[in-house]
């Protein structure tokens, strides 16, 4: 799976976890891009401030989640380090989702809240790199504000209910 435009990296960590739990995370690959270096290199030590934790704890319980969130992380003064393993199946590195091409085939990519700052054109030429890089029946997940509707890809895909996430039609 891609997660562009991944930022400090806790949506990597998020879905890292829940791949563990589903005994699916040997299987896989997360790869998170970003543009900048700055937020890959948090990513990469995977510290985040202690205060967050009691966000991440409630939405990982109301996600689903089996364990006691804390099972993923030390807490050490005011920060917390995710566990090493969390970051086994993780490839941070720096992506420009407009100028640069697709570097693999994926069953999920998750682009959240990143197009909202691009204009038309330039979502146009990011969507066209995702439907490139997605495989036949994979799943793209948005933002709350992003949409296909009105892209040049959208007859490709169709919407799951009322979320934000379209599968790829099968063209086989």
């Amino acid at each position: 799976m891609w997660i562009a435009g991944c930022s400090t990296g806790e949506e990597a960590y998020s879905i890292a976890i829940l791949l563990k739990e589903a005994g699916l995370y040997n299987k896989s690959l997360i790869y998170g891009t970003d543009l900048n270096p700055a937020v890959l290199e948090t990513a990469r030590a995977g510290v985040f401030p202690l205060q967050q934790m009691k966000l991440y704890s409630e939405n990982y319980m109301l996600s689903g989640g089996v364990k006691d969130f804390s099972d993923y992380y030390t807490a050490n003064y005011d920060s917390v380090r995710f566990d090493k393993s969390l970051q086994e199946k993780l490839i941070l590195s720096t992506h420009n989702l407009v100028s640069d091409s697709s570097f693999n085939s994926f069953q999920l990519i998750i682009c959240r809240n990143v197009l909202i700052y691009f204009d038309r054109d330039l979502q146009e030429r990011v969507f066209r790199l995702f439907d490139n890089s997605l495989e036949n029946l994979g799943f793209l997940a948005l933002g709350a504000k992003e949409t296909l509707r009105f892209s040049t890809i959208d007859k490709n895909y169709h919407q799951i209910e009322d979320q934000k996430i379209w599968k790829k039609i099968d063209h086989h």
